[in-house]
């Protein structure tokens, strides 16, 4: 996992590349809204899409993390089929009720079944490279939906510059960010971790908690400001030192979401003194955005090796989908 976590700019930069080449057809029927269908590091990177680029959206977006698709599902939605592998079960489950009522599809996958009806259907498909751990994909996943956003006109072409300019920010930075995912994997360590951000990048809350489930081999929980506010700061009154807070921060959180989380902190400060404030750098949210990625996959890296676990392995999962295949 270290060894990919260390190409994710050049990831990115072969993204656009994919993403350039994608030979896609136009809609023949107007899009009113949009749902992204897919499970784990197919989904997540819809829904980091999705709100990197929410100024632009000026129409329903909806990301799918199950079988069944909502019933406004028609022929003027657009449903993003991802799926890594292109065998994820409860995708092309998803996919066939996408079919059913005519609606536009466009697919993103490495091969596999996803691919074959995307080609016998003629559906738009952008084919990924092949990889043995799809979670260290999330970059073309996120890449590729911003392109497909851009040819059904839901957005301009300008993350183009703003992707090439996070490489370049990455790449600067990128020593650093190491340096900071190892002091903040050592506070980890024997922690039950737990993550708050503002709910504007809850996509990026949600990968770094699946990154140390699946990397570290531990367990923790996010949530959001303000609805946390709402409740869960009160759970607070039962903290103790055995949590690990993570509060994941940026220069674009709203004026009360920014006062929420500064009161917030000092709030479960009283009951942990293990609270880990990781402000992004960069001047883009996009730059932001991928900052914190980044700085999380080397934090879920650094934090299984303190484990002592192996990063890549996901046997609980492999064995999972081998009970599901004997029904």
């Amino acid at each position: 996992m270290r060894r990919l976590v260390k190409q994710f700019t050049n990831q990115l930069t072969d993204a656009l590349l994919i993403g350039k080449k994608a030979q896609l057809t136009l809609p023949k029927k107007s899009i009113h809204s949009i749902v992204i269908t897919g499970l784990g590091g197919s989904g997540i990177g819809g829904t980091i899409a999705k709100q990197l680029v929410a100024d632009q959206i000026k129409i329903p977006v909806l990301v799918n993390n199950d079988y069944s698709l909502p019933t406004f599902v028609n022929e003027n939605t657009l449903v993003i089929v991802s799926s890594f592998s292109g065998n994820t079960e409860e995708t092309l489950e998803a996919l066939k009720q996408a079919q059913s009522v005519n609606a536009e599809i466009a697919c993103i996958t490495s091969g596999g079944k996803l691919a074959e009806i995307a080609r016998e259907n003629n559906y738009n498909l952008i084919i990924l490279p092949k990889a043995f751990s799809p979670r260290a994909m999330l970059t073309y996943s996120v890449v590729q939906q911003f392109f497909l956003f851009k040819h059904y006109g839901i957005i301009d072409d300008s993350f183009i510059g703003k992707i090439q300019s996070t490489v370049t920010f990455l790449d600067s930075e990128v020593e650093s960010i190491k340096d900071l995912a190892h002091q903040t994997a050592l506070a980890l360590h024997s922690k039950t971790f737990v993550i708050y951000s503002e709910a504007s990048i809850e996509g990026v809350a949600i990968r770094l908690r699946q990154q140390i489930n699946e990397n570290s081999k531990s367990l923790g929980w996010h949530h959001v400001v303000p609805e946390m506010n709402h409740n869960e700061l009160v759970g607070w009154a039962g903290g103790k030192p055995e949590y690990a807070v993570i509060l994941l921060r940026t220069s674009y959180e709203f004026s009360r979401s920014k006062v929420r989380l500064d009161i917030s902190k000092e709030i479960i400060k009283k009951h942990t003194p293990n609270v880990i404030e990781l402000d992004a750098k960069g001047e883009t949210l996009i730059e932001q955005s991928f900052y914190h990625i980044l700085l999380g996959d080397w934090v879920s890296v650094y934090l299984a090796e303190l484990n002592q676990v192996d990063d890549v392995e996901v046997k609980v999962i492999d064995y999972l989908k081998g009970e599901l295949a004997k029904i």
